[in-house]
């Protein structure tokens, strides 16, 4: 019964895996074939970006349990800490083996927020903790855009007020400049970066959820009182997942960094609505379902683009889509449907297996 267990979730992973392998193929085919226009190889970086956010946001909404509406937050906090390392080495280190550093410089930064913020944040349950991780996100972009941070042959001079207050030599250069961002970081971001980090988030986060220490954040998730009687210690389990969920979306903030000239932390880019908008494509992509994020995401991220054409029904179109695929993964009728689907679908691969053995 285990290996039958276990064999099926191999598949399943396969099958995730091989969706975005099988994406990456046809693209690059595309691309070759000169197929695809410029508008939509600019949005292949950032579907990337959005798929990481969204199956790292799945992991505290849909593992875990909980609310989190500052992701954004930890998007800017890996963003920047990266494109300010790759600042501070360009022209010294390769572009690529920088970025590879920036992405774990990152990861680690956003980590360790995750583990500041959900050390009293985790204590809190559902509307609560949804208004203080929101609360943070807004903050962490207001406290960006106060900062000046320079450097000289003296070292690093920081500042809250303006760049001449940072009294620098001759040979300093300003890294941040408060609202203007961090600029001249290398456009190190690519397509391949991208999925290859899509792939690492999709190991991290199915590997993670299919574990021991997995089925332990789930069942907090689905009876905090038993898990606990058991012995499940609660904090150490749910700042585990929360402190992994904000290093990926570091992870993603460090690619859009590189995807990008000039870093800037607007409310369009770090702002409550990106935290929301990766919510809906993990709600509507299924919550806890990883396979689920990546499609909805590919789908939500991608059809307005590729309606923009229809000016006056692309919005029309994009909330029918909406609201079918939220039909689609909760109504009843639609799951007994969709289930009921897949059970004749793996019947027929399953008959030409026995009769070819």
């Amino acid at each position: 019964m285990k290996s039958k267990a276990k064999q099926k979730l191999f598949v399943n992973n396969m099958i995730t895996y091989g969706l975005v392998i099988a994406a990456y193929v046809i693209m690059q085919a595309l691309i070759a074939a000169d197929q695809v226009s410029s508008l939509l190889q600019g949005l292949l970086v950032p579907f990337c970006i959005y798929v990481i956010m969204a199956v790292s946001l799945n992991l505290t909404v849909g593992i875990l349990g909980e609310l989190s509406l500052g992701h954004a937050g930890f998007m800017c906090v890996g963003a920047f800490a990266g494109a300010l390392f790759s600042k501070c080495v360009k022209g010294a280190m390769d572009p690529t083996a920088a970025m590879v550093i920036a992405i774990l410089i990152g990861a680690l930064v956003a980590a360790v927020f995750g583990i500041l913020i959900g050390i009293p944040v985790l204590r809190l349950r559902g509307d609560y903790l949804a208004i203080v991780t929101l609360a943070f996100g807004e903050i962490i972009k207001n406290i960006i855009n106060a900062v000046y941070l320079g450097r000289d042959s003296s070292g690093f001079h920081f500042s809250m007020k303006d760049s001449l207050s940072l009294n620098l030599a001759e040979d300093g250069e300003v890294l941040i400049k408060g609202a203007q961002g961090i600029t001249g970081t290398p456009q190190a971001a690519s397509f391949t970066i991208g999925v290859i980090l899509v792939l690492i988030t999709l190991f991290i986060v199915m590997n993670l959820t299919n574990s021991r220490t997995g089925r332990a954040i789930m069942s907090i998730r689905d009876n905090r009182i038993a898990a606990e009687s058991i012995g499940i210690n609660i904090t150490k389990y749910k700042l585990l997942a929360f402190s992994v969920s904000a290093a990926l979306a570091g992870v993603a903030g460090v690619l859009y960094a590189h995807n990008l000239t000039t870093l800037t932390a607007t409310p369009k880019n770090f702002g409550y609505n990106m935290s929301i908008m990766i919510l809906v494509y993990v709600v509507l992509g299924g919550i806890g379902s990883i396979r689920g994020s990546v499609i909805a995401t590919v789908i939500l991220y991608l059809l307005p683009e590729l309606l923009r054409g229809l000016n006056n029904y692309r919005m029309l179109m994009y909330a029918i889509v909406l609201i079918l695929a939220m039909l689609f993964n909760s109504a009843p009728q639609f799951v007994a449907i969709r289930e009921r689907l897949l059970e004749k679908f793996v019947h027929r691969a399953k008959k030409p297996a026995k009769e070819a053995a």
